[in-house]
């Protein structure tokens, strides 16, 4: 029962994606599987399922299935992004404010896929000075498709608030560097170049938003220039053998593993790169829920359809009956509709036909050697996903023509 469920899921949510699946699936019938389980799908149905089930995968932009591991951590600006900007009016949904900073925003606003990375942290190189804390992150930016255009980046770095005491002032000051040649030997300083710079009050505990935009995009067009970034983070004054003021410079900038305590919070509270892009296919993931609202809004028809004609039907696909729900993190399914019914002669207004389906319908009433129109999408809407990808990277990516929105006769 499982592989049937599996095999209608599969086959019906690739009729949506491709525009009803018409000579694509031949083999295979889905009112074949719908007699609750009783004919079950022969071995050469599996295999054309799998490679079916690939194929849709392809449309996602995955060569594969993912298969993340127990470790793969989802980071909560990456859940915030797609509760902030989803469709989903579940009141037990937490909608947070946008923590990301203005001069990042409008650039985002442009992309319609966001992806994070964590640095790598074997090649991380720090240095904890008096008055001066060095980081140097590199990030693997090598699963961006060429083809996608970066809008914009974010270098997200998490503090904590500093307790007052003696020789702390109020502020710290954050400088972060794209270095285009690393230090030659321990005594010499890297080649960077200035990125953003923030002066931040040392009481307050949130996130801190960064332009690393412009390195970001180099690094995506020639990798082999990416050698990662420096963030500096200089203390105020302090005095020689405080171990206070120690112990609060080491804990208020999360910039490494070995500057806090707390190793169960490092996977939350790690430094996070966010680059927003566009693959040229689509509209942007940060749309209001308004605009999108807008966008779904149709006239409603004025005659009432009779039940046998082409119209929509509901459908929701729910990713666990596939096992996707293994990498897609949000939503857990979605409401993707399908088109079913008659294209009578003669064509009505109502049923949103092309001259070519009337012209075609009106040849069948006389010639039934010629098939009537097709009941098939006419006007597709997009939905955005929340998911790990192949290389444990999480993606937010908005993807077109996954809801039926009307149905006609083609």
């Amino acid at each position: 029962m499982v592989d049937v469920v599996r095999t209608l899921t599969v086959l019906l949510l690739g009729q949506v994606l491709l525009g009803g699946a018409a000579g694509l699936i031949p083999e295979i019938d889905r009112r074949k599987y719908s007699d609750s389980g009783k004919h079950m799908p022969e071995r050469s149905d599996n295999n054309f399922l799998n490679e079916f089930e690939l194929r849709l995968l392809n449309m996602f932009g995955l060569k594969r299935k993912p298969t993340p591991s127990s470790s793969a951590v989802v980071p909560q600006y990456m859940l915030d992004l797609y509760y902030m900007h989803s469709e989903n009016d579940d009141p037990n949904i937490r909608r947070p404010r946008s923590t990301m900073g203005k001069h990042v925003e409008q650039a985002a606003s442009r992309a319609n896929t966001i992806r994070s990375f964590h640095h790598e942290e074997a090649f991380e190189a720090l240095s904890s000075l008096k008055g001066k804390t060095t980081q140097q992150f590199f990030f693997n930016l090598t699963s961006v498709p060429a083809e996608e255009l970066i809008t914009a980046a974010e270098l997200r770095i998490f503090r904590d608030q500093v307790h007052g005491g003696a020789g702390v002032s109020g502020f710290h000051r954050i400088n972060i560097y794209e270095v285009f040649r690393p230090a030659l030997a321990p005594s010499k300083e890297p080649l960077t170049r200035l990125l953003d710079t923030r002066l931040v009050q040392d009481s307050h505990t949130r996130w801190e938003s960064f332009d690393v935009g412009s390195a970001v995009a180099r690094w995506a067009r020639e990798s082999q220039h990416n050698h990662g970034l420096l963030v500096e983070v200089l203390h105020p004054e302090e005095s020689e053998g405080s171990a206070d003021i120690e112990r609060n410079r080491r804990r208020h900038v999360r910039v490494s593993r070995s500057l806090h305590a707390d190793e169960d919070s490092w996977a939350q509270a790690r430094p996070l790169l966010v680059a927003y892009s566009h693959d040229g296919q689509g509209s942007a993931v940060l749309q209001s829920n308004r605009d999108k609202r807008q966008a779904r809004q149709r006239p409603k028809q004025r005659r009432k359809q009779q039940r046998t004609n082409c119209r929509r039907h509901a459908l929701y696909v729910d990713f666990s009956d596939v096992g996707w729900n293994e990498w897609i993190v949000a939503p857990p399914g979605y409401h993707a509709f399908y088109c079913q019914g008659e294209c009578p002669f003669p064509l009505s207004d109502h049923l949103n036909s092309t001259n070519h389906a009337i012209v075609q319908t009106l040849v069948n009433s006389v010639n039934s050697n010629i098939p009537r129109a097709c009941c098939v999408p006419t006007e597709l809407s997009p939905i955005s996903l929340l998911y790990l990808d192949e290389y444990e990277k999480v993606i937010l990516k908005n993807y077109q023509d996954m809801v039926v929105e009307g149905c006609g006769c083609r």
